[in-house]
């Protein structure tokens, strides 16, 4: 099943079933973050069949919380020229903004302050039972479905803040693409792989020039690793999103920069950004000119009195 959230040209938000071209909605009401709290996302719709066209591709679900991991080896050699030790140790990720969850064909402004704006091919679980300290068998049966993620990432203001050992944070948190829609679990078990990995092909294209392409089977844990870990100490439940990091071979541009004879330049206003993964779909984003930012004051030398 292909769950979808959508916008009519009224506003209203619907949730329902993508079939092709064509979209089912479910009960008037029904969210699909609902759905998933409920236990009952293999729900039949209750509309007549429209025309997918026309209608706004939102975000699959509504997600409480959004965690980032960092997963492709490759990617993280690129990016950093070797792999750290305790890359291997542990899937490392962030939380990001679920409140900047953009759809799979809306438009992303430049985020204030930002000169060197990218993106980050990413696949992302959703969660579709709570549960914590899950084994990684345990987890398979709390993955609801997964979606594409592209992970906007504003590079300049990513590095200057991290260098206080803190962060992603402004870098980040501005734009995140789910979409184009919710792919049950069961959907994608025939392209499980001998190791236990969703082996599907992931590329992406800038104005139409195809820029990076990779397997998300080069993950170096599955998904339900990454879910177990996350749920260490802790609980994961419905709604929420993990999404596997950047994978290799030019899922960012990022990586260009740093091993490409010519690199590329940084996205600008008119840019189109297009990522497809094999099984899911196709996202395709629009890079828009931003808000100038409001400037605050460097922070002010205090001293701790003693008197």
């Amino acid at each position: 099943m292909r769950v979808a959230t959508v916008a009519g040209a009224d506003g209203a938000t619907r949730a329902g079933v993508v079939d092709g071209e064509t979209f089912r909605p479910f009960p008037d009401g029904t969210t699909v973050l609902g759905l998933l709290q409920a236990g009952t996302l293999h729900t039949t719709p209750a509309g007549a069949p429209e025309p997918l066209a026309g209608l706004r591709l939102l975000p699959p679900v509504q997600a409480p919380t959004v965690r980032d991991f960092v997963t492709f080896e490759q990617h993280v050699a690129a990016m950093a020229g070797t792999v750290p030790d305790a890359w291997y140790d542990a899937p490392t990720f962030y939380f990001t903004n679920p409140y900047a969850l953009i759809g799979a064909h809306d438009d992303v402004a430049v985020p204030p302050g930002c000169a060197k704006l990218d993106f980050e091919l990413e696949v992302a679980a959703v969660i579709g039972r709570a549960g914590a300290d899950l084994t990684p068998d345990a987890a398979r049966d709390h993955i609801a479905g997964y979606t594409i993620l592209n992970d906007w990432s504003a590079r300049d203001l990513q590095r200057r803040e991290m260098q206080v050992n803190l962060g992603p944070c402004k870098g980040k948190d501005f734009a995140t693409t789910l979409g184009p829609v919710l792919v049950t679990a069961d959907e994608l078990e025939p392209y499980r792989d001998a190791d236990g990995f969703l082996d599907l092909q992931l590329t992406v294209a800038v104005n139409g020039t195809e820029v990076g392409r990779d397997r998300l089977s080069h993950m170096g844990w599955p998904f339900e690793e990454l879910v177990a870990h996350a749920s260490r100490g802790t609980e994961v439940r419905p709604g929420d999103v993990l999404g596997s990091g950047t994978c290799g071979n030019g899922g960012c541009l990022a990586e260009l920069w740093a091993t490409a004879e010519q690199p590329p330049p940084a996205l600008r206003p008119g840019d189109v950004v297009t990522m497809t993964v094999e099984g899911i779909g196709t996202i395709r984003n629009t890079v828009v000119a931003g808000r100038d930012p409001v400037l605050l004051p460097r922070a002010r030398a205090r001293t701790g009195s003693t008197s």
